[in-house]
């Protein structure tokens, strides 16, 4: 089970500082879409720089102009890029397509579909590389997520992920669906202790 860490962040000093002390606990650095919104393609090439050996994911969230975002993130040093299972078929296909020619991903996110099994099914055919079950930050109940899951899982051909604002107190109930990887970001990166819950975390997705 992956341990993918998320900066969604304005502040990119700020991101690059936590990144420093948690990175050796992480298998995928995410820039996160604020961070991406105010710092564009500098932030990833800062991030490529500073961790020159780390896994990039930057939440681009692309809905459109799929060929030139996705060349566009990949040249700054990303990855893996995602691109919203609610956009086009079309669309989709065009960023996999574009990503796989320049040795990249794709990781799908499910939060805006209006059918995710559906888009679960398709995922594969579309060239996607993984998908992101992906519970909305200003949601806060776990019971839809956790409902859903189990017909998403099964309907998915490719890794999935899952970000539900996980916390020490709801590790176990997330780690107990068997993703292929979870998606943390305030619980660690505005931790007292950053790189001490990293380690947490990182070691009991290590256990899977």
């Amino acid at each position: 089970m992956k341990l993918q860490i998320s900066f969604d962040t304005h502040d990119l000093s700020y991101a690059l500082d936590i990144a420093q002390q948690v990175y050796p606990h992480a298998d995928i650095l995410e820039l996160g879409t604020s961070l991406i919104y105010a710092h564009g393609t500098k932030a990833v090439e800062e991030f490529r720089a500073a961790f020159n050996r780390s896994i990039l994911l930057v939440d681009a969230k692309i809905v459109d102009r799929a060929k030139d975002s996705v060349t566009l993130f990949a040249e700054a040093g990303a990855d893996w890029i995602t691109v919203m299972a609610g956009t086009s078929r079309h669309v989709i296909h065009a960023a996999c397509t574009t990503a796989h020619a320049l040795n990249k991903k794709i990781m799908l996110d499910l939060v805006d579909a209006s059918s995710p099994i559906q888009s679960a099914l398709e995922a594969k055919n579309l060239g996607a590389d993984a998908l992101l079950f992906h519970q909305s930050s200003d949601e806060r109940d776990l019971t839809t997520l956790l409902d859903q899951w189990d017909l998403i899982k099964g309907n998915a051909s490719v890794p999935l992920f899952i970000s539900a604002k996980i916390q020490r107190p709801t590790i176990d109930q997330i780690i107990a669906l068997d993703p292929a990887g979870i998606v943390i970001g305030s619980s660690i990166v505005e931790a007292n202790q950053p790189a001490e819950e990293a380690a947490f975390y990182y070691s009991l997705c290590n256990k899977k």
